[in-house]
């Protein structure tokens, strides 16, 4: 029932722009912090962008901040990664993530990615 769809991927060359969409449904997607993840072959998951549930606070990877914005659209269950500027180290598969924390139980969804290749 819940789903986490990732869309816009696709190849761009070295300075080029993607954004990244991701439509929720199955759950009370204004309740939940939001995330963007990537991960390259042979290298760990890490956290690209994050925005909080109401406050729309946003934090960002030091090696994207400056080039990529995180941001929602809680009307629509949406959420955004507009990325400028791309490098070749970029190229992962970015996944769209949604959190929950409660007193007693934490919700934890995971999209099915989309890759994003950014080639020199």
């Amino acid at each position: 029932q819940v789903q986490l769809v990732e869309s816009g991927g696709g190849s761009v060359q070295v300075g080029g722009s993607l954004r990244l969409s991701c439509a929720a449904s199955g759950f009370t997607f204004s309740m939940y912090r939001m995330n963007w993840y990537r991960q390259a072959p042979g290298k760990e998951r890490e956290l690209v962008a994050g925005i909080t549930s109401t406050s729309k606070i946003t934090d960002y990877a030091d090696s994207v901040k400056g080039r990529f914005t995180i941001s929602r659209d809680n009307a629509k269950s949406t959420v955004y990664l507009q990325m400028n500027s791309l490098k070749p180290e970029d190229t992962a598969v970015y996944y769209c993530n949604a959190v929950q924390l409660a007193i007693t139980f934490t919700n934890d969804y995971w999209g099915q990615g989309t890759q994003v290749t950014v080639s020199s």
